[in-house]
């Protein structure tokens, strides 16, 4: 009976190809085919030329798909049918290659092996093929090649930079910004590049020798944890364990590590913003400290007339330190029965006009004949360190912020309108309404804003 190999057996047009060049040899007539090659549970058969296919062919069964190869030689053949079944009986998928097959696996492993000892890093076969078909599957169509091409453009070569040299280059590249050009204001205050050099150069001290690029989550929950123990400058008395403290921090490491990322010293998907210490932290509200109508006037009168209308303006008009350090006597009689906060001198860059009170111009008459020139030629400190001076020879006890608060929160409890108490102090409403209310009476702040010289008073 002939035996009919179909077209599907795998491998075969393969293998007679291959063997087309070879000359065959004519049927061993000793042997009777098919021949049967066993091996435990695993068969090939051997089958004679036939026809005008002078070729020995060996079938068998790899993997659930039948497979065939053909040999010129029936010593080859029978070589080649124990060899196969030996592997497919010890679990072996070798044979379910094809020549062809088998080449490509060789040759692919050849290239493994040299990516392995240029680079270091073994991959396997499985897993490099895997990786490929991942991501020709994301690619729609367009080459791996392609893509790695496109995305080398998008990365940047990050320079290795000690942390401390970094924080020094951001400081001076800065520098410009605390600097304000003729009867401008600078964009940076000299008190907050102050602060904030400290707090970058304490964060440079905490991890010398190394790169701004090394930085992990972890050195970042070191650092803000650190401050617990940190007392500020006693400046402001303040420590900088505090929760309002430590956001200044997080703060200003977010600024320099985006100034890092632009300069290349960091990459752009650092991550480190996401460090659990680089959460914010909610502050809890500190109570409000404010000055009585007793304590205002024994300021005002303790005060000599350099320091006395400051004074008479912080209490009676609520402007900030900052703006009265800023504050010009053209800015006070400007606009006739108001202070004029320019936008360059206000806290929030927007102009205002805040009203000048009988009480506040009558502590002002006096020195209506001074057109020009800042009400405080000084510095801030030297003017913190005159006003602990005041308050101790008035026997009154300092209280931070002490006049702005009190000027909140009379005016609020005068008028029981957030939204005109804002507009004078230049804030918000809402920020009025939750710090102000409820902490005086209607009658505290008449008596606050009937603070006036003792002439005026005796003339009231």
């Amino acid at each position: 009976m002939r035996t009919i190999f179909p077209n599907e057996i795998g491998g075969g047009q393969e293998v007679c190809t291959e063997f087309a060049q070879n000359s065959a040899r004519s049927a061993d007539k000793r042997v009777r085919f098919p021949v049967t090659i066993r091996h435990r549970s695993s068969t090939a058969k051997i089958y004679r030329p036939a026809g005008k296919f002078n070729y020995y062919r060996v079938a068998y069964t790899v993997a659930g798909k039948r497979r065939m190869q053909t040999f010129a030689a029936y010593s080859d053949a029978k070589a080649a049918a124990e060899r196969l079944v030996r592997d497919t009986a010890s679990g072996s998928q070798a044979a379910a290659l094809s020549a062809s097959q088998s080449r490509d696996a060789l040759a692919a492993l050849q290239s493994l092996e040299s990516f392995r000892q240029s680079t270091g890093r073994a991959v396997s076969l499985l897993a490099a093929v895997r990786e490929f078909v991942e991501a020709a599957g994301k690619l729609h169509g367009r080459s791996l090649d392609e893509a790695v091409t496109g995305y080398l453009r998008t990365v940047v070569s990050v320079t290795r930079k000690d942390i401390a040299e970094a924080v020094a280059e951001f400081l001076q590249a800065d520098a410009p910004r605390t600097k304000a050009a003729a009867g401008q204001r600078a964009q940076l205050s000299a008190k907050y590049a102050y602060n904030r050099e400290l707090q970058l150069d304490r964060f440079a001290d905490t991890f010398p020798n190394t790169a701004v690029c090394d930085l992990s989550k972890e050195h970042l929950d070191t650092f803000i944890g650190s401050l617990d123990t940190v007392q500020k400058s006693s400046r402001n008395g303040r420590a900088a364990g505090s929760a309002k403290s430590r956001n200044h921090y997080r703060a200003t490491i977010r600024q320099f590590l985006q100034w890092a990322v632009r300069k290349d010293y960091l990459a752009p998907t650092h991550r480190l913003i996401e460090a659990d210490a680089m959460r914010p932290e909610r502050a809890n509200t500190a109570a409000v400290e404010l000055y009585t109508p007793g304590e205002l006037a024994a300021l005002l009168a303790a005060a000599d007339d350099t320091f006395r209308p400051i004074i008479a303006i912080g209490g009676l008009a609520g402007l900030r330190t900052a703006e009265l350090l800023r504050l010009d006597w053209a800015d006070v009689w400007r606009v006739a029965g108001h202070i004029e906060v320019t936008a360059g001198k206000a806290k929030t860059r927007q102009r205002r006009l805040v009203e000048i009170c009988p009480a506040l111009a009558a502590w002002l008459e006096p020195f209506r004949k001074l057109k020009t020139g800042k009400l405080w030629t000084g510095h801030e400190i030297t003017f913190q360190q005159h006003f602990v001076e005041l308050c101790d020879g008035a026997k009154v006890t300092r209280k931070m912020n002490g006049l702005r608060h009190a000027f909140c929160t009379y005016h609020f409890a005068a008028h029981a309108n957030e939204n005109q108490t804002a507009q004078q102090a230049g804030n918000s409403p809402a920020m009025i309404h939750a710090h102000y209310k409820g902490l005086a009476t209607k009658a505290d702040a008449e008596k606050w804003f009937k603070v006036t010289p003792p002439a005026s008073a005796n003339r009231a």
